[in-house]
């Protein structure tokens, strides 16, 4: 493409330049023989109209014309002071007189045109240029036939001259152009040569490649936006990856998870079959199998719970933070009652926007999680307050707290803080992740902050609604 370009260009340069020489040189030496003719022509009638009053002159005296002929033409001969001019006198077609010196201009003089007329041409003799007028004289003198003769080689020589200069400047102007242009495509062209470059290396992996921005014109504008959209397709790249991470560790938990209590269902169902004796020992392993039974239909409940709610949509409504709330405390009194763990609310807003069943779960969650983080005699506080414009439900606890590690990851599946005491608990690792997902489904914000021997709070921030 460069080259391309710059042979066209060169190409377009080169025609129209010498084009516009070619005319010059062409104008100028018409213009120059033209004025010549000019001149030529006007000393002729000039001479001529001289000639023909001498001649009366002469005859009026009784002289003969041809015997005087010498004496009547030579000082035409000098009107020319560098010799450039040269007059010959014809009777008939015999010379009569020519000017000083032997004539070495052209010999043939043509027949000149009747009636006063000029024949005007050019003539080459002996490397010199002529420009040549011919007429004969008026009657009753039109035997004679007058040739004035202009040397022009001169000015034809400073023409030539004049155009090998333009031509010889021509060729450096073109040399120099050249050169310019070169560098201008180069410049022009390197980010191009850059993007594909880039654009190569992205495709070969280096995701992280962005093209050097400079200035603010239009190349910088496209440099800046192949950066945006190297870095678009870099984000969604990263985001499949993480997501296929995810799936992956998603499906290796799950694996982790059933594995623990099928192979304890097995273990304890052979210990019946094999090596309980005493109603007091079937009852032991039954009641653990029933345990492990009842972590795997958990699981699978929460599960469902996920996939649900990843692919129905919401029926949100203006729902009464009385009524919420109040059903999140008829749900968790007893459990707090047994964990003798105290729980307050407080709303300072009378409405939210959502879908209550799984406000319900999720605030049920949450205060769950709270309650496990919490030791007896523990408080947990329920706050719905407005923070800038959004409605913001907090739970927060006087907990164990965790560090910024485990925060990272606790809304992942299968995620524990403490692996034994989830496990303990029948808790499956799932309840944060359906948290997240509700949230998200709501295009609300789910944050944690923590601190270990003080507590964690969780705190949903919902959307401005207009």
């Amino acid at each position: 493409m460069k080259y391309r370009t710059f042979m066209t260009t060169l190409a377009l340069f080169l025609f129209s330049f010498h084009l516009g020489i070619v005319i010059i040189s062409v104008t100028t030496f018409k213009d120059t023989v033209r004025r010549a003719e000019e001149r030529s022509l006007s000393e002729h009638y000039f001479i001529t109209s001289a000639l023909i009053k001498d001649f009366q002159a002469v005859e009026s005296r009784g002289t003969e014309i041809d015997g005087s002929l010498g004496s009547l033409l030579q000082p035409y001969s000098y009107l020319s002071g560098d010799k450039k001019v040269k007059l010959a006198l014809y009777k008939g077609n015999q010379l009569v007189y020519s000017s000083g010196q032997e004539l070495t201009g052209p010999s043939n003089i043509g027949e000149p045109p009747e009636n006063g007329n000029r024949l005007v041409s050019i003539q080459k003799a002996e490397g010199r240029t002529y420009v040549m007028v011919s007429g004969k004289l008026p009657e009753p003198y039109e035997v004679y036939t007058l040739v004035y003769l202009f040397d022009t080689s001169e000015a034809i020589t400073a023409w030539e001259q004049m155009k090998n200069m333009l031509f010889v400047a021509g060729l450096l102007l073109s040399c120099l152009f050249a050169c310019g242009l070169l560098i201008l495509l180069n410049r022009i062209f390197q980010p191009l040569a850059q993007i594909s470059q880039t654009s190569r290396n992205i495709a070969a992996g280096a995701y992280e490649t962005r093209l050097p921005v400079s200035g603010h014109d239009e190349l910088s504008e496209m440099a800046q936006s192949f950066n945006h959209m190297a870095e678009e397709i870099q984000s969604q790249i990263h985001q499949l990856a993480k997501a296929a991470e995810q799936k992956q560790q998603f499906v290796d938990n799950l694996a982790h998870e059933l594995r623990t209590p099928l192979t304890a269902i097995y273990g304890y169902a052979e210990y019946i079959q094999k090596v309980a004796r005493t109603e007091e020992d079937k009852l032991f392993a039954t009641n653990y199998i029933m345990s492990e039974s009842r972590r795997l239909q958990n699981i699978a409940y929460r599960l469902l719970d996920l996939a649900t709610l990843r692919e129905n949509k919401l029926e949100q409504s203006r729902v009464r933070m009385e009524e919420l709330v109040g059903g999140v405390e008829r749900a968790m009194s007893i459990k707090a009652a047994e964990r003798n763990v105290q729980i307050r609310y407080e709303c300072r807003f009378d409405t939210l926007f959502c879908d209550p069943d799984l406000m319900h779960i999720l605030l049920v969650n949450l205060i769950d999680n709270a309650l496990k983080a919490c030791h007896p005699g523990g408080l947990i506080q329920l706050v719905a307050d407005l923070e800038n414009g959004h409605q913001v439900i907090a739970v927060q606890d006087n907990g164990k707290g965790m560090t910024e590690e485990h925060l990272a990851h606790i809304t992942e599946a299968f995620y524990r803080v403490d692996p034994s005491r989830s496990r303990a608990g029948g808790g499956a690792g799932l309840g944060l992740s359906l948290c997240q997902q509700i949230a998200d489904n709501h295009g609300a914000k789910l944050s944690f902050s923590s601190e270990p021997g003080k507590g964690t709070t969780a705190k949903i921030t919902f959307a401005i609604r207009s």
